[in-house]
This record gives structure tokens, sequence and C-alpha cells, in this order.
């Protein structure tokens, strides 16, 4: 059977067929510098973290490029309120980025381009798109010109009226269309600037992954990955600057999008963003869960249902993910137990296997969840259904042990309960009190230590720096503040 994905673009599932047999381009939407990350961003890339590993195990080589936005208003914000560079508050975040997306087992991309890195693209793009007709200038400004593009709104399934009806738009007499959105912008004084044919100015935030998807994946892609709330505008300004400078080329095959998460707390319509402050930075979660235990949390639900989050909930799924551990435990090998032993009750019920001929049947009711769990991945990414089919194997196992079977019936079984779990990115090891579980503290002696230097003591402070780095921990001072890294 083939994989089947639901596309934003068609609102249905379609068989999964990439555009040169066994390779698949895939890019996902990356976080916006300005500020660390939340479980709401850990969500969507456990996710795709998750379809790759899956494609790759169904025996696709996938290339995976994620962006990091670099240059964007609330960054050049946020620099100037912090008296620092946008290129150091970037490298700031970028850093811990990758240190959270590392605890949480997300396999690194391919590649990270940063919209920086790509202004002579963007500059190339933005002049094709007015020499034929899709855009204009207006003081130094380039403007996309929507209503020139008949497809404008084909993701998001509105028409120009109706998005122009329901968007707070800031008004501009000097657009053509209040619709119209910016491809360049000219610079203000104090903000950073790139030379261009429009005077000194800067990339619009949609023609940046436009820019970085040529430079990565060339002209078209099989999947286009983000949040649910990136489809408009972010996405739906993508096609339209992307195809119309190509020639109408589909930019993107299969658009793959992920419902938003909340706290449990907030109001059912309040998604968790950054600049409403309704979030729970990853490092937060992480110092009060374990990554396995977040990650079979996020994936117990479909990727496609809004999600509340609670950490009742999470340490709920952690006791379930101590039984999957005790499944694949190593067993020592023992004599079978004697006739008129009573077997002892792991779960509750009669076993699956007793009238299958008992524990030699194990192997067979792997192979058997190794299918059920094929089939579920293969309907659109059915993670809550694939997560369940390891819950019985490993009650199963468990059973199994408990009625004294050997280990070489448990190993077949125990190793398929790990390829499947490595496919969810389940580590299934025990937890280890790293750096992650102490960074409450850590933030706390940071915090002391900056104390400590204002009252200019510097031995103290000079001291806590050296404790924590015999404990294996960096301090790292910059513009931005202190930050930390273990290892």
């Amino acid at each position: 059977m083939p994989l089947k994905l639901y596309s934003t673009l068609t609102r249905q599932k379609e068989d999964f067929i990439p555009r040169t047999p066994g390779r698949v381009t895939m890019y996902v939407c990356g976080p916006n510098l300005y500020g660390p990350s939340h479980v709401g961003h850990a969500f969507s890339y456990i996710l795709f973290d998750t379809v790759k590993r899956y494609m790759r195990f169904r025996g696709y080589t996938v290339r995976h490029v994620q962006n990091f936005t670099d240059i964007e208003d609330r960054i050049i914000a946020t620099a100037q309120k912090g008296n620092t560079t946008i290129h150091a508050l970037a490298e700031t975040y970028i850093q811990r980025f990758l240190q959270e997306m590392d605890a949480l087992n997300v396999l690194r991309a391919d590649a990270y381009p940063r919209a920086t890195g790509v202004i002579p693209t963007i500059i190339e793009i933005t002049q094709g798109l007015i020499a034929k007709g899709y855009a204009y200038t207006v003081d130094g400004d380039v403007y996309f010109r929507v209503r020139k593009d008949p497809d404008y709104g084909k993701l998001s399934h509105r028409s120009l009226d109706d998005m122009e009806a329901g968007a707070r738009i800031q008004v501009d007499e000097r657009k053509v269309d209040p619709m119209d959105f910016a491809l360049w912008k000219s610079s203000k004084p104090g903000e950073p600037s790139w030379d261009s044919p429009w005077g000194p100015g800067r990339p619009g935030w949609h023609i940046e992954c436009s820019a970085m998807n040529l430079v990565e994946n060339g002209e078209q892609i099989d999947l286009h990955g983000g949040g649910h709330d990136v489809i408009f505008p972010h996405h739906e300004n993508e096609i339209a600057q992307s195809e119309s400078f190509t020639g109408k080329k589909p930019f993107a095959k299969y658009w793959m999008h992920n419902a938003l998460l909340r706290l449990a707390t907030t109001p059912p319509d309040e998604e968790m963003h950054r600049h409403i402050g309704n979030t729970l930075w990853i490092r937060d979660a992480l110092a009060q869960h374990e990554p396995d235990a977040i990650r079979l949390y996020l994936l117990s639900t479909h990727y496609r249902t809004p999600l509340a989050w609670t950490d009742a909930d999470v340490n709920a799924t952690a006791r379930g993910l101590e039984r999957l551990r005790a499944a694949v435990a190593p067993t020592t090998p023992t004599p079978n137990p004697p006739p008129s032993a009573k077997p002892a009750d792991r779960g509750g019920g009669e076993s699956k296997l007793a009238d299958r001929g008992g524990e030699s049947k194990l192997s067979e009711f792997a192979n058997e969840t190794r299918e059920k769990f094929v089939a579920a991945m293969d309907d659109d990414f059915g993670t809550p259904q694939a997560v369940a089919a390891l819950h019985e194997l490993a009650r199963e196992i468990n059973r199994a042990r408990g009625e004294g079977a050997a280990a070489e019936i448990l190993a077949p079984a125990q190793a398929t309960l790990r390829e499947l779990a490595g496919v969810l990115g389940l580590t299934l090891k025990e937890p280890e009190s790293g750096a992650m579980a102490a960074a409450p503290f850590v933030e706390l002696l940071i915090a002391v230590r900056k104390e400590l230097r204002v009252a200019k003591q510097f031995a103290l402070a000079d001291k806590i720096r050296q404790d924590l780095a015999g404990l294996g921990i960096t301090l790292e001072d910059g513009p931005q503040g202190t930050t930390w890294k273990a290892g």
C-alpha cells in the first residue's frame, strides 16, 4: 500500500509519489530568532522529524532543509532593545535551538540556511517579479501585486475579498491593493540594510523562504511543512512569489501543516505564541520531563488535531513509557518455571498468545505489530495508532517475560519494538540526570553570578563559572547576556 498524506493544497489524502522515485526533498519552516522556542515549536519539529524518519524507514532518501529566519521586524526590534546586533541575537537562539532539538532527539537537518545568507537570490527573485509585472516599487519598497496572480488563495482556499475582509491590514496608501505584500523594505535609520537596485534595504519575511528553497532545492520540491498558523499569509505568499517567478511551475507537490498547541490554562482559541506570552519554553519543559515522554505525549495525538498541553498528561505518558522500557530491558536467561507455577499477571486479561501456542508465537505477534505500525503510519502518519501498536507489543513481551520466557524467545520481539520505537524517535533509554534536568539551577546560578558581577564581587562570580565548568557546563558571556551549554 502506498504512503498517503493529507495535503493542505487539495484538502484530501493523496498517494505520496515524489518527483524523483526514491528521493524526497522536504523543506520545513524554521524558527524566527527573536526569542527562544516553545513546546508548540517542538510539536512541529518532532512531527517532521518523525515524517523524515518514517520515510527513510520506507526506503526513501530524504533531503531535509530547515531555515533560520535571522532578519525580520521582531528580530530588529529585539536586538535594538537589547543593545545588540541581529547576528549576535540570532546566534544565541540558534545554539539554544539546536541544543534543545538534540535533547529531544530531533535529527539535524541536512541544511540550515539563513535568510541573511541569500540576499543576492532575494534581489534576483524580486527583480524577476518586477520584470514580469508581478511586483512594483514605491519609495525604495517593493510589493507583490496579488491581483496579478489568478491562483492567489489556493492554499488557504479563500478568495482575496474574503481575505481582505478578515485581515488586519496596516493601511498604506502607496500600495495598489491593501493585500499586496512586501518583497523588499527600504531601511529605516539604525536598521541593518543591504544595497539593492531600489536603495538600501532588507527583505520582506515571505521572500526569504522562497529564496532559501531555490538555493537549496531548486525551483520545485516534494514536501513543504510548517504549523497551521503559517498557511496564511506566509505559505500562501511563498507559493505566489515562487510560482510567479518560475513561470508557474508548481512550487511544492504536497503541503503538510500540523495543528497548533496551546496551554490547557488558556482559552481554546488561543494558540501558543511568543509575542503573546502564553508559552512554555522547550528548556523549561525538558527540565520537568524526559525527552522520550515529551515525544511520546506529542505523538499520541494526530498531528492535525489541536492539543492542549498539561504537565499531568505528560506525566501520565511517562508511566506508559516505563512499560515500553521494561519490555526492551535485557533478560537474564533463567530455567523455565515448573508446570505448577502460576504465571505472573503483567497487565491483566488473558494473553493474546494463549491460543497460539504461548511464547513461541511472540515473534509472529511482533510481525503483526510491524504490519499495524506501517498501516497506521501509511495513513497520513497516524502516530496515535502506531503508538498503540507499540504498547500492545510491549504488553505481550512483558507478559511473556513474567511467564518465564527465555531471553532468546523475547529477543526478536524486543528488536522489533526498539526498531519501531526508533522510527518515532524514542530512545527507550533510562532517564539520566543530565544538564537539561539541571537547567533551572544553572539559570539560577547565572542570575546570582550576574548580581555578583554588578556588585563587583568578581572572585565569587568566577568561582561559579569554574565550578560549573567542572560539572561540564560552559558559560558564554555575550551582548545579549550569558548563555550556557553542556559537554
